[in-house]
Parts: structure tokens; C-alpha cells; sequence
């Protein structure tokens, strides 16, 4: 996929007009994605902070105040939905001037949609390369969208709908998070295998995954999943 581009500040590194590092915290519930982030961008910007969760990313924004934040968008505990609804709009601990760039291995359009709609400014997906993704984030320091160009497609077409209604479906919204992430990849025709690699999870995690939403949708394989995907369009 293309990702954006852009051209970091002079020298090379992202950084403000007063010529410091830009400040970055890092949202994953993944700790080695995390460190690889923090190795690839170091030479970069300053990463001032990272968290797991939705809780330790709320304070630990509050109290750094970082310049732009790189926001996980489906965590165990709610997500990055809820980390913006949080330090947003969140009593006690809002920072607007705080920018959001989601950084998730999800492209799917609900997902990149919901984000933008909740304050991100941008949302890029886990194949970026290092380079691009600092472009990135000064772009979005700089108060810019940025947005890959399949990704832009969806936004462009949400908002010239004006349709903020959300789309009820019963069956669908018995499922978690994790789970339609695991669907939208065994309706895509990934192994097992290959989730567990996309998503930084075991492939025995997969199977419960995959189990749970057999027993969920009252399904018997992968093939009925897939179509029943497809007609959604999940895929």
C-alpha cells in the first residue's frame, strides 16, 4: 500500500519552529511493536512516552503533553476511540492541542472513519516505513491530515454523505473488536498463521478468536464467515 509522504524539518528530524524535536507518545498494546517504533523514529523525534493501555495512555498524555500522539485504534480496553473521547473531551485531564496520527494494522473504513470523526488528524497503517511515518507525524504537528490515498477515499466519501447515523447491525455488534479484526483477515483468505503474524498475536489466540466467532454468527466454517463478510463488506 502507499502511504503518504512528506519532508521532515531541516537536518533531517521533525521539530518545531523553535528548532526542538518534535515530542511523541506511543500508543500499543503490543510492547514490541513498540519498541521497534521507538527505535525507527529515534533519530527522528523524542518519544517522551508510551502505553498499553487505554488508562496509562490518558495520564500518561496529561502528563507529558506530547506534541502528537501515535494511537493504537483496537486495544483490549476500548481502543483509541477511547483514548481521544478521554484526553479530548475528558474532564480533568484535556490537552487540545494535542494531535492524534492512528497507526493500527486495520484499514478498514469504520475503523479509519470512527477515528477521524473522534479528533484524529491522520491515520496511517503498520506498513509505513520509518521515513514516511516521521513525515507524517510533522505533517500532523504542522496541523495537516494525512491520510493514505485508499484511506483518504473513505473519509472523502463518509463526509460527503453527511450521514452521521451509525449503521445497526445486531450481529455485528456482538463481536469484539480483536474478533472482527481476526474475520476481516480469514474472510481475506489469510492462514492462521498469517493473522497471528498481522496482528502480533499467537496463532492458538487466533483459533479462540476464530472459535468465538463460529459460536457468535451460530457458523460451522471459515467459508460461511467469508461470505457472510462479504456481504457486509468487511473485506
Amino acid at each position: 500500500m502507499s502511504e503518504p509522504t512528506g519532508q521532515p524539518a531541516a537536518g533531517g528530524a521533525p521539530g518545531q519552529p523553535d528548532g526542538r524535536r518534535l515530542r511523541v507518545f506511543l500508543v500499543d498494546d503490543h510492547a514490541m511493536f513498540r519498541t521497534g517504533v521507538r527505535a525507527e523514529l529515534g533519530a527522528h523525534v523524542e518519544v517522551v512516552g508510551e502505553a498499553s493501555t487505554v488508562a496509562e495512555a490518558v495520564s500518561g498524555i496529561a502528563a507529558v503533553g506530547p506534541d502528537v500522539v501515535l494511537l493504537d485504534v483496537h486495544m483490549p480496553d476500548g481502543g483509541g476511540r477511547a483514548v481521544l473521547d478521554a484526553v479530548l473531551r475528558g474532564s480533568g485531564v484535556a490537552r487540545p492541542s494535542v494531535r492524534f496520527l492512528a497507526l493500527s494494522v486495520s484499514d478498514a473504513a469504520e475503523d479509519v472513519i470512527g477515528l477521524i470523526r473522534a479528533g484524529a488528524r491522520g491515520y496511517v497503517t503498520k506498513t509505513i516505513s520509518p521515513d514516511d511515518l516521521a513525515a507524517a507525524i510533522q505533517r500532523v504537528a504542522d496541523g495537516d491530515a494525512v491520510f493514505s490515498p485508499r484511506l483518504a477515499g473513505f473519509v472523502l466519501d463518509a463526509f460527503a454523505s453527511r450521514s452521521d447515523a451509525p449503521v445497526v447491525d445486531p450481529e455485528l455488534d456482538q463481536l469484539t473488536n480483536r474478533e472482527r479484526e481476526v474475520l476481516r483477515l480469514l474472510a481475506r483468505g489469510y492462514a492462521y498463521k498469517e493473522i497471528a503474524k498481522e496482528l502480533f498475536i499467537s496463532i492458538k489466540t487466533v483459533e479462540t478468536h476464530v472459535s468465538n466467532v463460529l459460536r457468535k454468527l451460530q457458523m460451522s466454517n471459515r467459508y460461511e464467515l467469508s461470505r457472510w463478510a462479504a456481504d457486509r463488506r468487511l473485506i
